[in-house]
């Protein structure tokens, strides 16, 4: 089976969701509850290992293949776990076939030695190189980052951008960034390794830290100077003093923040302070 797009385990967070790509391995011969199969060609040939309780059956009418009853697909150090595997190709011109989506239902966990991702449904389009988590317990998780969801995580591999929506939040330690939508934008640093660069935040943004809580309409998190600045009604709370203003620069580093006047001519910044101790 001819597959196009046919990555090897990338490794940059959320691109972990790709590993869906494995399930690709399913052929006409399969029928057995386990089968280990051949994906790919000469030295880059990985076997894929498909089990399922319940059995896998080729459905020809609607040109699909299905894994059911605690099923997993394993390739390499990357697994897919789902109550349901669907894999759905297409005939080509030269007379093969080639797998265009892939749909992983029900208590939906991809795990890697380094990563995990996990939702109640995650749906790979071949031809997009895009994957869409879907359902509860929207989460990604590596050694340093927790990005959460309440309506999907979405990862869309050609452009290296991934996308959480809905009450998202990125943690990282004790840093905390909350919006509507958060779109992290990953750059290739070193071959086959992808670093997190630019967390964009649209909408009602949240930034916490231990000292502070920080508040606007946009943000930009920079991961490299782990500085993050916010725009449109902007509140900079510490203890129980407040500063006020359009924009502002955060520092996660160091916890220093600064206000700052809009633009020339913007409106002046403004700062609440209430007498007693001061903040810790």
């Amino acid at each position: 089976m001819n597959l196009r797009n046919h990555p090897l385990l990338p490794r940059h967070p959320l691109a972990i969701l790709i590993a869906c790509v494995a399930l690709v391995g399913f052929t006409a011969a399969v029928a057995p509850a386990r089968a280990q199969l051949l994906q790919g060609s000469g030295d880059d040939q990985v076997p894929v290992t498909v089990e399922a309780d319940q059995g896998i059956e080729w459905i020809r009418d609607s040109s699909t293949y299905v894994a059911r009853g605690n099923a997993k697909a394993t390739r390499g150090d990357t697994r897919v776990n789902a109550d349901t595997l669907t894999a759905r190709y297409r005939e080509k011109p030269d007379g093969t076939t080639e797998i265009f989506r892939l749909e992983a239902d029900g208590h939906v966990v991809i795990t890697t030695p380094r990563e995990r991702a996990t939702g109640d449904r995650a749906v790979y389009d071949l031809d997009k190189a895009n994957v869409v988590l879907t359902g509860r317990d929207l989460r990604f998780q590596n050694a340093g980052d927790v990005i959460t969801a309440r309506d999907s995580l979405e990862y869309r591999q050609g452009q290296r951008v991934a996308i959480a929506r809905g009450d998202a939040t990125a943690i990282r330690e004790n840093q905390r960034i909350r919006a509507d939508t958060l779109v992290a934008r990953f750059e290739e640093r070193t071959k086959g390794a992808s670093t997190l660069a630019v967390v964009e935040a649209n909408g009602n943004v949240v930034i916490t830290t231990p000292q502070e809580v920080a508040r606007g309409r946009e943000g930009v998190y920079n991961a490299d100077k782990e500085t993050a600045t916010l725009t449109g009604d902007v509140r900079i709370t510490r203890g129980k003093n407040q500063l006020n203003g359009e924009r502002a620069v955060v520092n996660l580093k160091t916890g220093i923040s600064r206000l700052l006047p809009a633009g020339k001519g913007g409106e002046r910044v403004k700062g609440l302070f209430t007498p007693g101790k001061a903040p810790q």
